[in-house]
């Protein structure tokens, strides 16, 4: 192999990869990954090897069975699209001006290395936004740091740990990392093009696949500042079909009732056991590892039923007891949503007295649960587009009535719910109770976060 300095982008081997097909690995749905030595070297590490042992959604199975797929397999299919990004915008004159050799073969390793720091259950758990619990990011900088990783790095891609984090996060201030950042994680980037369809498949639903991957790829040009990715005109409508798929994939599967009551299970759970655990371990392990240790510190404890009812021999959920959205119950949702996850447990325990009361039985602390959107937001989906005629730049938003709306107002109030949830074996008798009039006095009872 030549000197980096020495080549083109179009010269990377990994660019070289895509047309001559000696090395592959096939992923669904039918897509094969070109495997160059030094790629091999990294999937082949410990730490890349762990994804395999981590499902990309996690919960999302109980609800749906088949959405067993592994962030291996997505970063795979991340990588793909980012050799392919990669290679459309090799030949843009202000790509090639921005972006050296060198610094396109560090976005390939950050692609392959994207999900690296994350743990099982990752986003749940860090939503809670408890002291104690790192970021992912900090854990992929623990993996990256590994000798296996770190060797690898910079014998056969002349890079350092450091740098594969500079693109991953968009700290260096440097132009060509933003604008590398943005093509891996911006409005319109690899890692959601990939698992929006990939996770729509293994769910076995529609809504992550009504959008033409080939074509955003076929026009994927510099912005205006040129900082970050713009789309072409013509490929204008795939990105708004891809906004659009985001919007359902969230309201259909990432935040469908059954998956939330799952989710709000898993994190009282971890609320009550966390200061038990010896959280820089447990996050180096796979799954199975995690699940055996949560279900070994929740026996005989008050809180078995949760731990057991995902992780259990039967399949035990929460039941739904009420929910609120911003344009039904605007009182009740803006008073929920985005507050502290310790408050919220506050609240639901003053609402388990108050049912018990009601109902004339003991209702535990923990057979309520209060789930509200998290205090973090999710990214804005808005992205410039470029009118080579005009030669002007317009913000999607500004031109698409189906953007329109999910780029000027909060994505988040019109995906996610408040909902509130209670142990399966008081369901029948709670059916009557008037629950918004609980709600609001345990929430003056308990005053506002």
């Amino acid at each position: 192999m030549h000197h980096l300095a020495d080549m083109a982008i179009s010269q990377l081997p990994e660019i070289q990869s895509l047309h001559d097909h000696r090395s592959l690995i096939r992923i669904p749905p039918e897509e094969d990954i070109p495997l160059t030595p030094r790629v091999e070297r990294l999937i082949d590490t410990a730490p890349f090897r762990r994804l395999s042992r981590i499902s990309q959604l996690g919960l999302v199975s109980l609800v749906y069975p088949a959405a067993h797929h592994t962030r291996f397999e997505h970063s795979l299919g991340t990588y793909r699209l980012a050799l392919l990004s990669l290679d459309q915008l090799s030949s843009d004159p202000r790509f090639q001006q921005l972006v050296d050799t060198r610094e396109a073969g560090i976005f390939l390793a950050a692609a392959l290395l994207h999900d690296i720091g994350h743990w099982p259950f990752c986003h749940p758990i860090e939503d809670l936004q408890l002291p104690g619990v790192p970021r992912h990011e900090l854990l992929a900088e623990h993996f990256l740091s590994t000798p296996e990783i770190t060797s690898i790095l910079e014998k056969d891609w002349q890079a350092t740990p450091g740098e594969i984090l500079e693109v991953l996060n968009n700290h260096s201030g440097k132009a060509s990392l933003s604008l590398l950042n943005s093509l891996l994680s911006g409005p319109i980037d690899v890692d959601k093009m990939d698992y929006l369809p990939r996770d729509s498949l293994h769910a076995g639903v529609p809504y992550g696949r009504h959008f033409d991957r080939q074509r955003l790829l076929g026009n994927l040009c510099v912005n205006q500042q040129g900082d970050g990715i713009a789309i072409g005109e013509k490929g204008r409508t795939a990105a708004e079909m891809m906004v659009f798929s985001r919007y359902v994939m969230f309201s259909e599967v990432y935040w469908h009732h059954a998956v939330r009551s799952a989710t709000a299970m898993l994190q009282r759970a971890f609320f009550r056991l966390h200061t038990t655990i010896d959280l820089a371990e447990l996050f180096r392990q796979d799954e199975k590892g995690m699940v055996d240790h949560l279900r070994r510190l929740a026996s005989s404890t008050g809180i078995e039923d949760l731990v057991e009812g995902l992780f259990g021999p039967r399949r035990i959920l929460f039941k739904r007891l009420s929910q609120y959205s911003l344009l039904k119950d605007p009182d009740f949702y803006s008073r929920l949503a985005r507050r502290p996850y310790d408050w919220l447990v506050r609240l639901s325990d003053r609402l388990a007295e108050r049912i018990g009361q009601e109902l004339g039985c003991p209702v535990r602390a923990d057979d309520v649960l209060i789930d509200a959107p998290p205090v973090k937001l999710e990214v804005e989906f808005n992205i410039s587009i470029h009118y080579p005629g005009e030669d002007c730049y317009r913000m999607l938003g500004d031109v698409s009535p189906v953007v329109q709306a999910l780029a000027h107002t909060q994505f988040d109030d019109y995906v996610k719910r408040v909902r509130i949830f209670l142990h399966p074996r008081l369901a029948a008798e709670s059916s009557g109770l008037s629950i918004e009039t609980f709600l609001a006095e345990a929430m003056d009872d308990i005053g506002q976060a």
